[in-house]
């Protein structure tokens, strides 16, 4: 009865410590570009981060980092692979079920650990490298980058270091802080304080890229995200902007559209075969400082010029 209630004490303790990032999420939507959250949205979505967030980090996490090996077939010459860049305070762990997904479905991928883990951000661009080589060599083919939170980052400053756009075929970023992120002020790591809004490394890694780049990309935000926020933070002007209304941020990892739009860049033999004004897809950046319109398909939103 007591381990119960232990439990139970600890569960009730994260869940109020999420309500609190809700509180300050909802106070600083104001003048936001993207569309603001309702309370009903807000309390949906910090419910489904008090389910999800526990089976990452209390389960996944901890004991379940190698489970879903890394899956490059011998015959994979001509497949395009994925991949996985987890981001903050997070292990390969995150991808589990994506990476059971994709190897369901034949995929070659590659999940990475980003270390050390309050480095700074530069330091990963070693890391994302040796799995994107690792791939090409296997596959002959240009990899599907998929990238939670900070570790869009450290695609964006892989992108940089050595110009390797052309050794992407896609970056799709899920509730990455590409403009940094409020709750980052309370944040004194290394890499923490990288993701500030407008903090020198954040300015100079734009500074840095061409903005044609970012057509490159496809951002998944929320305006319900309690770690990114405002929401529109996690857009870059230029880029395939998706907003999924109502989702928090490690929920937001693990939504089907998501999954979807992976899987349509792995298919796809060119970008110009991606269609982005089909249902799946979306055509902008909610950056610019216009607000999201409604998409029909699937609960997602898009942006649009």
């Amino acid at each position: 009865m007591w381990a119960w209630v232990g439990v139970l004490l600890i569960l009730l303790g994260y869940a109020l410590f999420l309500a609190v990032e809700f509180v300050m999420l909802a106070f600083t939507q104001t003048g936001d570009p993207a569309q603001r959250a309702s309370a009903r949205q807000l309390l949906g979505a910090w419910w489904g981060e008090v389910l999800t967030a526990p089976q990452v980090f209390c389960w996944r996490q901890p004991f379940r980092s190698h489970a879903e090996p890394d899956f490059v077939p011998p015959q994979a010459t001509g497949m395009r692979g994925v991949v996985l860049v987890h981001g903050f305070f997070c292990n390969r762990a995150l991808w589990n079920p994506w990476m059971a997904k994709l190897r369901l479905a034949q995929v070659p991928f590659v999940a990475v650990n980003l270390e050390p883990l309050f480095g700074s951000i530069d330091n990963y661009v070693g890391t994302v490298d040796q799995a994107v080589r690792r791939l090409q060599s296997a596959t002959g083919q240009a990899p599907v980058m998929v990238a939670h939170s900070m570790g869009g980052l450290a695609a964006r400053a892989w992108l940089s270091n050595s110009a390797n756009d052309a050794r992407v075929h896609r970056v799709v970023t899920i509730g990455t802080p590409h403009h940094g992120t409020w709750l980052a002020h309370f944040g004194h790591t290394v890499n923490g304080k990288q993701m500030r809004i407008s903090s020198p490394w954040l300015s100079q890694l734009a500074r840095s890229e061409s903005p044609k780049r970012y057509a490159k990309f496809t951002c998944f935000y929320s305006h319900c995200d309690n770690i990114v926020f405002p929401a529109s933070t996690a857009t870059l002007p230029g880029a395939s902007n998706r907003h999924v209304p109502g989702t928090a941020h490690v929920d937001l990892a693990f939504q089907d559209v998501a999954f979807d739009e992976v899987v349509r860049w792995v298919m796809a033999q060119s970008p110009e075969t991606i269609d982005l004004e089909s249902p799946g897809a979306a055509t902008t950046a909610c950056a610019s400082g216009e607000h999201p319109s409604p998409h029909r398909g699937r609960g997602v939103r898009t942006t649009r010029p």
